[in-house]
């Protein structure tokens, strides 16, 4: 969602949010800008009182153009995400031959550091600045994979390399995620912001559904070593472009001027991002809304349709469809937002994309034929797709200079964790109640989350 977002290193079981995938939507193209909350005195993390710069940011709708920059760069990490799929569906597919047991402990080597290690990446990122962070994690991955290759290649038990190329994944996507987030704001103007992360959100779902195509068709002929080799490739495509990048003309500032002092310890610096995010009148609200939207809306089509499905006693066909829909709804929003801009009114345009969402849950939940399945499925697509498609922007604009990746680093945690406990808690729920039962309820959070927004000045204006 708001989110990246982002880079999806992980198995193909992994659920991401559109946000996270290195990154909204806007329909009025009038140029009528949302004022962020100005600076704030905050207190630096070496202790001392210091400035916060308040991220004195407009969000604009219309149809401001995007900067050749950021379509380099965008074309970039569209091709190393669609290696990151490709390897991710080869090294799923190759663990769950071991069992389940041992699928779920890759899976966990990616995401525990991730988790540990995601705040400090942020404070790293805003201390040294982004491009030499991306660059260094890019070169370290085409090592990683290069070295999974080969160890691939030359021996009969794949386990041991795989959990080592996972941990060393989730070590390095924890300083990269922060630093490709806070890209869209550093390389585009407020004005075009939200088509810029409109089109991020199309690369990351062209990613979501051309690489676990490629790595099924890798798998056969060259195995895991293959899929390695092409993941090794397109990070060697996306580390050329930022060299490029970073020393053409288009070169922005490695990083804004320091709220924090250099010796200040980078934990505390990590700290101070929490600090910051947790008081600003605009990032607060938002990013609560984000985590309940994360909580209760990405586990409609990833946990609850599939049983949903079951229940019923959907053939194959028409399940896949019904989940398709979803996607196909958020494509169209994004679609729309790229050609035509971002509504002028960010916050009550989520707001608003968060009860459609609701809406059309409860719709799946009242059952009828497969029409009305699937289109009411589009709908909670189409909702998804205009809360992430505004809600990123308003986010990312409101990131004070000094702390953007810290910021993406917490915005990548209020998507994770909630979604980590809710899905065990809906996947609970479930087997003792009804799937439309868990999808009204689902429903009725997100209802009630997004009326509890309308509190906030940011998000209903």
């Amino acid at each position: 969602m708001a989110t990246e977002t982002g880079r999806q290193h992980a198995c193909a079981a992994v659920v991401r949010l559109p946000v996270k995938l290195r990154g909204g939507l806007t329909l009025d193209p009038v140029e009528a800008a949302l004022s962020v909350p100005g600076s704030r005195a905050g207190t630096a993390p070496g202790g001392a009182a210091g400035p916060v710069d308040g991220g004195n940011v407009k969000v604009t709708g219309g149809r401001a153009a995007v900067p050749g920059a950021y379509w380099a760069w965008l074309g970039g990490t569209a091709v190393s995400l669609v290696g990151v799929q490709a390897l991710a569906f080869a090294m799923a597919f190759v663990a769950a031959g071991y069992g389940g047991q041992f699928t779920a402990l890759v899976l966990t080597a990616i995401n525990l550091p991730r988790a540990l290690l995601l705040m400090a990446g942020g404070a790293v990122a805003d201390r040294v600045g982004p491009w030499r962070v991306m660059i260094i994690s890019d070169a370290a991955m085409v090592v990683v994979t290069l070295s999974l290759a080969l160890a691939a290649w030359s021996s009969t038990d794949p386990r041991l390399p795989l959990l080592l190329a996972a941990l060393a994944t989730g070590v390095v996507d924890a300083f990269h995620l922060p630093s490709s987030g806070s890209m869209p704001r550093r390389l585009v103007s407020p004005a075009a912001l939200a088509r810029a992360m409109s089109a991020r959100q199309l690369a990351g779902q062209l990613a979501l559904f051309a690489g676990p195509v490629l790595g099924g068709l890798l798998l056969a002929p060259v195995g895991l070593a293959g899929a390695a080799l092409v993941n090794a490739a397109t990070f060697a495509v996306m580390l050329s472009i930022l060299v490029t990048l970073r020393r053409g003309r288009h070169r922005v500032p490695d990083a804004a001027p320091a709220s924090d002092p250099a010796s200040a310890p980078v934990w505390r610096a990590a700290l101070d991002g929490l600090r910051v995010a947790a008081g600003h009148p605009a990032l607060r609200p938002a990013l609560l809304l984000t985590g309940a939207a994360a909580g209760f809306l990405l586990p409609v089509s990833s946990l609850l349709l599939p049983l949903l499905a079951r229940e019923r006693a959907w053939p194959g066909p028409l399940t896949g469809t019904v989940v398709a829909a979803v996607a196909a709804g958020t494509v169209v929003v994004a679609v729309a937002v790229l050609a035509r801009g971002a509504s002028s009114r960010p916050g009550a345009t989520a707001v608003g994309g968060l009860l459609t969402a609701a809406a059309g849950t409860s719709a799946v939940a009242m059952g009828g034929t497969p029409i009305w399945s699937v289109a009411a499925a589009a709908t909670v697509g189409v909702g998804s797709g205009l809360f992430a498609t505004h809600v990123g922007p308003l986010i990312l604009a409101a990131g004070p200079a000094t702390h953007l990746a810290r910021v993406q680093s917490v915005l990548v945690l209020v998507q994770s964790l909630p979604l980590l406990l809710t899905t065990a808690l809906l996947g609970a729920v479930a087997e003792i109640a009804a799937a439309p039962t868990v999808l009204y309820g689902c429903a009725g959070a997100l209802a009630a989350s997004a009326v509890a927004a309308l509190a906030s000045p940011v998000l209903r204006a």
